[in-house]
């Protein structure tokens, strides 16, 4: 029911957000890891609670339906799971509970209410990006520099969450399609240097230098010689010009890539094969096999996606960090259904 593989996802969420705000992680950065996974696995429990009885007809091997689980035992668990994952964001500051509040709704709304209409993708998506900005609220106080990473993941998920409407009965290609378009226009824009308030560049992060004008090269001075009056009253004398021509300037030297540029690149791609590949194939053939299969893809390539935002602000370690996650949730996915 609490769905282990995907739990791989959530602690990404804020080390992305701490990594946004240009700060190392902290234990305010273990407390909203912390109250993302039990807000997490609380909206697990309260969705198998709510689709009980489609899951009947559809699922019937999952938990609820299958009598492993009672239903009030999933209710409680998830209202359980909600309370220890706010007071958590409590101990982590007054702004990280300001954001966890709000993502506590979203997921029980979700659950609840949304889940099947066309708010549902949306909310899944508001509560993947607020589950980012818990991080930076716990890590800085504010959330305002991890504004952009918390757009790009919730977009992310926005397209997984419209996939996954069909994952049990398939047959429109159109979902995984838009998914695999909103997949390459985010490495796209992960793989970009960053900028803007909030980022690398105006953070003095390793990686980035501050912009000078460029200094002329004495290889290139020229000399004038001003004409003088001749001392003699009769003779004009011609204006000269003299050209000092010294050594030719040096080729410059190639610009050496930023610190990290190399690892974002390849988070980046890693994130556009895990994510993309199974949307293509869903495209090709809009199976429900291959549209589950799309949407598990869909899920495991937030690991590479947060690594590649955190690298792409300049925290190296922490985006290695995150990555180290993704090969877990891929052993793990193998023995345990990601959706």
């Amino acid at each position: 029911m609490l769905r282990l593989p995907a739990l791989f996802t959530v602690p990404g969420d804020a080390l992305t957000g701490a990594a946004a705000m240009g700060a190392r992680p902290n234990s305010r950065t273990l407390l909203a890891i912390g109250s993302s996974l039990c807000l997490y696995e609380a909206g697990m429990a309260l969705n198998d609670w709510a689709d009980r009885e489609e899951d009947a007809a559809e699922r019937p091997h999952r938990p609820i339906p299958s009598g492993r689980i009672r239903p009030g035992a999933a209710l409680a668990a998830a209202g359980a799971l909600t309370a220890v994952g706010l007071a958590l964001a409590a101990r982590a500051g007054r702004p990280a509970l300001a954001v966890a509040a709000p993502l506590a709704a979203t997921v029980w709304a979700y659950d609840l209410g949304l889940k099947h209409t066309p708010a549902g993708p949306v909310a899944m998506a508001g509560a993947r990006t607020l589950d980012l900005l818990l991080g930076a609220a716990a890590t800085k106080g504010r959330t305002r520099e991890a504004l952009p990473s918390a757009a790009l993941l919730g977009a992310h998920t926005l397209a997984v969450t419209t996939v996954s409407r069909d994952e049990t009965q398939g047959g429109r290609p159109l979902a995984p399609l838009a998914a695999l378009a909103a997949t390459a226009l985010l490495t796209h824009l992960t793989t970009r240097p960053p900028a803007g308030p909030g980022e690398a560049a105006t953070r003095g992060l390793p990686g980035t230098t501050p912009h000078t004008a460029p200094t002329p090269s004495p290889s290139t001075a020229v000399t004038t010689s001003v004409p003088r009056p001749s001392s003699t009253p009769h003779t004009t004398a011609s204006p000269r010009l003299r050209l000092t021509a010294l050594s030719p300037p040096s080729s410059p030297h190639p610009t050496p890539l930023p610190p990290g540029t190399t690892l974002r690149t390849a988070l980046a791609l890693l994130y556009a094969s895990t994510a993309g590949r199974p949307y293509l194939h869903a495209t090709l053939n809009p199976s429900p096999p291959l549209t589950q299969r799309a949407v598990g893809g869909g899920i495991r390539a937030m690991i590479p996606l947060q690594a590649a935002l955190s690298a792409r602000s300049g925290a190296n370690l922490t985006a290695l960090a995150i990555a180290a996650l993704g090969p877990l949730a891929a052993r793990f996915a193998k023995k345990v259904s990601v959706t």
